[in-house]
C-alpha cells in the first residue's frame, strides 16, 4: 500500500505491507494489516492494493485506524484483479471529495491515470474483468448469422436511425453483415457495473434468469399452437386460479426457490404448474378494464402517464406526405367533438379553456402500417384518442381514430370510434381501445420506458466514469443513481430488445420495434425537456406561474403522476443545489473545472452523438446550470423510470386492460360478409383473437412480474446516505433534510389517496396511486423510489 500527503501535496515513499485475514463478518472476510507512518507523513489521500490471490476479490472498503487525526475511510466497492491477471495495482481515493484544481500534487498523477485506465483505448474485444467505459452502437441486436431474417438496422451512427450509445464490447464482426457485431460470448459491462453477489443471489435476478431461459421455453413448449388465443374470458381468469400446466422444469428447486409466486409445485406429479398472482388492478376490481372512465383515469395514474398532452392545434392534421399516406386532416371533426360533450360547450371554447387532452400516435405509427402488416399474427394503425376534461377534473374520452395509409392498391382508410350505448357501437369502441392501448403498451415499454430512462442513461454513466474522478464531488453524487442500470441494458439487449426477443414477438410494432425507438429519439427526444417542469410545459399540461407550488400551474388539478412528481422534483433539485453550492461557489469555479467541462461535453458529443449538434442542450456555465444538468439526470434515472416500470404488473398483468399487441384489423375495415357475421355473431370470441394469443400473454405477465418487483438490497431515494456524503457535516445535513422532504411526501400520497375528492387517485376498486411513494414504507411493502433503474 502507499500513501500520499494531501496538505503539502508532497508524495512521501510508499509504505508497503501484506494484509492477512483475520476473520469473517455477515458473510464477509476481513482482512488486516499494521503500517508504521511517520509522525510527519501527513494526510493519507490514497492507497495503492494489489491482489495476491489467484481470483479476483470484491474490496469493500479499507478503514484506517489509529491515525492522531481519526480513522480514514476508503469507500472502496470495486473487484481487483489477481495480479497474475493484472500486475497494475489499484488506486482507491479516500472518502474525501476534491476538485480537480484543489488536487495535491501528490494525487494529481495518480487521479489521472486512474482517469486513463478506465477509458482504455477503444480497441479490441473487452474481456469479463475489464474496467473500460467506452463508446458503441446498437449493433448487436440483430442476429443474421444465425438466420437472415434476424438481420436488424444498426441503431446509433447515422441519418436514418439515430440513437444514444451503449457501452462498446468489442465483439468480432457479423459474417453476413459487417455493420453488426456477433452476439456470441458475453455482454460486456465494466466489472464494477455488475451485478453485486448479494443481488446475484437475490429474488429478483434468479427470477429474470429464470424466466427468460426456463419459463419461457416451458410455455412455449406447453403452449404448442403459437397463434391460440384465449376462448373465453374466463380462460383467462384461470392464469390466477389454477394456473397453466407446463412439462416438468428443468432446475425445478432453483425455481420453486425464486419463483414462488409463479410456479407451484404439483406432488407427486410429471408436471408443474405456473399460476400467475393476481394483479392489483384484477384484485381490487376485474371489470374495472371495461370502464371508460378507467381507461381514462390511467392516461393520468396508470403505468404510462407521459404522453398526454394539450391539443394545441384545431383542425387536427397529420404532418406527414399525404401523397405517401393520405389525406392528412383528422375524421375527428368538429361536429362529432360537440356531440360527444353533449353541449356542454363549443369546441372553440373547450380550446380556448384549454379542456382538449389528446394522446397522438398517428404520425409516428403510420409508416410502419403496411411493414408491420406484411407480418403474419398481427396489425398496426396509426392512431389517437381525445378525451375532455370534466369540471371534476377527471377525463371523458371522446374519441380513437385509427388509420390505414394507402396499401395493396387500397386507398387510405380512416374510422373514428366513440363510445355508445348501441350494442355494435359499444363493440366496435371496445376493439378500438384494444387497438390503441396496444399502442400505448409499445410506445410505453420502447419509449416511456426503454428509451427515456434505461437507454439515455448509459452514456451518463460512461461519461461519468471516464471523466469525472472518483474524488470528484459530482461522481460522488451521480454515482448511485447509475447502479446496475448498465447490466440491466445488457440484460435487455440478450433476451429482450433483440430480434425475436420478449418485445418483438409480443408487441405491436413487432420486427420494427427498436427501429420505432429510434425513429422517437429522433423527432421526440431532448435533454432539456426531460425534467419534469419542463416535460409538463411542453405536453401543454402545466404553465408557468410564479404564484403556484413549485412554479407552476396544472391545468389538470388532479395529475396523480404529476401532483407527486412536482414535490420529489423539488426535493431533487433542493438537494442537488444544497450540494453543488457547496463544492462551486460561483461561476468561474464550474467553467475552470476541466473533468466537469470535458463531462458535459462527451454526453453530448459522444454518448448522444447523434444530437450534438442540436441548439437545446443547455450550457454549463454557472452552478445553476449544473444544478438543472444534474437534477434532470437522477430525476430520469429515479423517479421517472419508476413512475414507468414498478407499477407495470399491477395495470398490466391482467392483460385485457393494456393488450401489448393486436392480431386482428377492425371488423369494420374492408369487412367481409363472413367477418362481419362473426363479429356481429360473437363480438366477445372476435375480440378475444384480437387480443395476444396465449403464449404472447403469458411471456409478457411472466417479465412484467418481475420488472414490476423491487430487489432485496433496493436502495431508495433519501433511505441511504453515501459515506462521502457523511465526511462533510453541510453536506450530511442537507441529505438530512432531503430525506425529512420525502418522508412528508410520502405522508402527503397516502392523504391524497384518502381523499374521496381526488377521482384520479382513489374510489371503489381503484388501484390508488403510489408509484411516487418514496422510502417511508419500503421496509415494510417494497415500495420506494430506486435511486436508479436497477431492473
Amino acid at each position: 500500500m502507499a500513501n500520499w500527503i494531501i496538505d503539502t501535496g508532497l508524495e512521501k515513499k510508499p509504505i508497503g505491507r501484506y494484509a492477512h485475514r483475520v476473520g469473517q463478518k455477515d458473510g464477509e472476510a476481513i482482512y488486516e494489516s499494521n503500517f508504521e507512518i511517520p509522525g510527519d507523513f501527513g494526510e493519507i489521500g490514497a492507497v495503492l492494493v494489489q491482489n495476491e490471490l489467484r481470483n479476483e476479490m470484491y474490496l469493500k472498503y479499507i478503514v484506517l485506524n489509529g491515525l492522531p487525526s481519526g480513522p480514514i475511510a476508503f469507500n472502496c466497492g470495486s473487484w481487483v484483479e489477481s495480479k497474475f491477471d493484472n500486475p497494475e495495482k489499484r488506486i482507491f481515493f479516500s472518502n474525501k471529495s476534491c476538485l480537480p484544481l484543489q488536487t495535491p500534487r501528490g494525487l494529481k498523477g495518480m487521479r489521472e491515470k486512474e482517469l486513463a485506465s478506465l477509458r482504455g483505448n477503444g480497441e479490441g474485444e473487452r474481456k469479463t474483468s475489464d474496467r473500460i467505459y467506452d463508446y458503441g452502437v446498437y449493433n448487436d441486436l440483430g442476429n443474421p448469422d444465425s438466420k437472415s431474417e434476424l438481420g436488424r438496422p444498426v441503431l446509433g451512427g447515422s441519418k436514418n436511425f439515430p440513437y444514444p450509445r451503449r457501452c462498446r464490447t468489442g465483439r468480432p464482426r457479423s459474417k453476413t453483415d459487417p455493420h453488426s457485431e456477433t452476439r456470441s460470448g458475453t455482454f460486456y459491462v465494466p466489472r464494477d457495473e455488475e451485478f453485486s453477489e448479494v443481488k446475484e443471489a437475490s429474488f429478483i435476478t434468479k427470477t429474470a434468469d429464470s424466466v427468460l431461459h426456463a419459463l419461457i421455453p416451458s410455455l412455449e413448449t406447453s403452449l404448442l399452437d403459437s397463434n391460440l388465443g384465449f376462448p373465453l374470458f374466463s380462460d383467462i381468469d384461470q392464469l390466477y386460479k389454477e394456473g397453466i400446466t407446463i412439462p416438468k422444469l428443468k432446475n425445478q428447486g432453483l425455481l420453486r426457490r425464486v419463483l414462488p409466486r409463479l410456479v407451484k409445485a404439483v406432488s407427486e406429479a410429471k408436471d408443474d404448474i405456473v399460476k400467475f398472482d393476481s394483479p392489483a388492478m384484477f384484485q381490487r376490481d376485474k371489470f374495472s378494464w371495461f370502464r371508460d372512465e378507467e381507461f381514462s383515469r390511467q392516461t393520468l395514474a396508470g403505468v404510462n402517464p407521459y404522453s398526454i398532452k394539450l391539443v394545441m392545434e384545431w383542425p387536427l392534421k397529420s404532418g406527414l406526405a399525404p401523397d405517401v399516406y393520405g389525406p392528412p386532416e383528422s375524421a375527428i371533426t368538429t361536429e362529432l367533438v360537440e356531440r360527444e360533450i353533449k353541449g356542454f360547450m363549443t369546441v372553440d371554447e373547450a380550446l380556448e379553456q384549454k379542456k382538449l387532452f389528446i394522446i397522438d400516435y398517428h404520425d409516428l405509427l403510420l409508416p410502419y402500417v403496411s411493414k408491420v402488416r406484411q407480418i403474419e399474427g398481427t396489425t398496426l394503425y396509426g392512431s389517437r384518442a381525445l378525451f375532455f376534461l370534466t369540471p371534476d377534473c377527471t377525463l371523458k374520452p371522446l374519441a380513437i381514430e385509427l388509420t390505414r395509409p394507402p396499401m395493396d392498391g387500397k386507398p387510405q382508410w380512416k374510422q373514428v370510434f366513440t363510445p355508445s350505448l348501441e350494442a355494435t357501437g359499444c363493440w366496435l369502441w371496445r376493439f378500438a381501445k384494444a387497438h390503441f392501448l396496444a399502442h400505448d403498451s409499445g410506445y410505453h415499454e420502447l419509449v416511456s420506458h426503454w428509451l427515456r430512462t434505461h437507454c439515455a442513461t448509459e452514456p451518463y454513466i460512461i461519461a461519468t466514469n471516464r471523466q469525472l474522478s472518483a474524488m470528484h464531488p459530482i461522481y460522488k453524487l451521480l454515482h448511485p443513481h447509475f447502479r446496475y442500470t448498465m447490466q440491466i441494458n445488457a440484460l435487455a439487449r440478450q433476451a429482450l430488445i433483440n430480434a425475436d426477443g420478449i418485445i418483438e414477438t409480443s408487441f405491436s410494432p413487432s420486427k420494427y420495434s427498436m427501429e420505432l425507438s429510434s425513429v422517437a429519439y429522433d423527432q421526440l427526444w431532448r435533454f432539456d425537456k426531460e425534467a419534469l417542469p419542463a416535460d409538463l410545459i411542453n405536453r401543454g399540461i402545466a404553465v408557468e406561474d410564479p404564484t403556484a407550488p413549485h412554479g407552476l400551474k396544472l391545468l389538470i388539478e388532479d395529475y396523480p403522476f404529476a401532483n407527486d412528481g412536482l414535490i420529489l422534483w423539488d426535493a431533487l433539485k433542493q438537494w442537488v443545489a444544497d450540494y453543488v453550492n457547496y463544492y462551486y461557489k460561483d461561476a468561474s469555479m464550474v467553467q475552470s473545472d476541466p473533468e466537469l467541462q470535458a463531462w458535459w461535453t462527451e454526453i453530448r458529443t459522444k454518448g448522444h452523438e447523434d444530437k450534438k449538434d442540436e441548439p437545446w442542450w443547455p450550457v454549463l456555465k454557472t452552478p445553476e446550470d449544473l444544478i438543472g444538468i444534474i437534477t434532470t439526470i437522477v430525476w430520469v434515472a429515479s423517479a421517472h423510470d419508476s413512475a414507468v416500470n414498478f407499477g407495470q404488473y399491477a395495470f398490466a398483468g391482467y392483460f385485457p386492460n393494456r393488450p401489448t399487441i393486436a392480431r386482428t384489423n377492425m371488423p369494420s375495415e374492408d369487412p367481409t360478409r363472413e367477418g362481419w357475421k362473426r363479429f356481429l355473431d360473437n363480438p366477445e370470441f372476435e375480440l378475444l383473437v384480437c387480443f395476444p394469443s396465449q403464449i404472447q400473454a403469458t411471456k409478457v405477465m411472466a417479465i412484467l412480474d418481475v420488472l414490476s418487483n423491487h430487489s432485496p438490497d433496493e436502495e431508495y431515494l433519501g433511505e441511504h446516505m453515501e459515506p462521502a456524503w457523511g465526511e462533510e457535516p453541510v453536506i450530511k445535513e442537507a441529505f438530512e433534510r432531503f430525506s425529512a422532504k420525502l418522508k412528508e411526501l410520502g405522508v402527503i400520497i397516502d392523504s391524497r389517496n384518502a381523499d374521496d375528492s381526488l377521482k384520479n387517485r382513489g374510489g371503489a376498486g381503484v388501484v390508488p396511486y403510489e408509484l411516487l411513494k418514496p422510502f417511508s414504507e419500503a421496509g415494510v411493502t417494497g415500495k420506494g423510489v430506486p435511486y436508479s433503474i436497477s431492473i
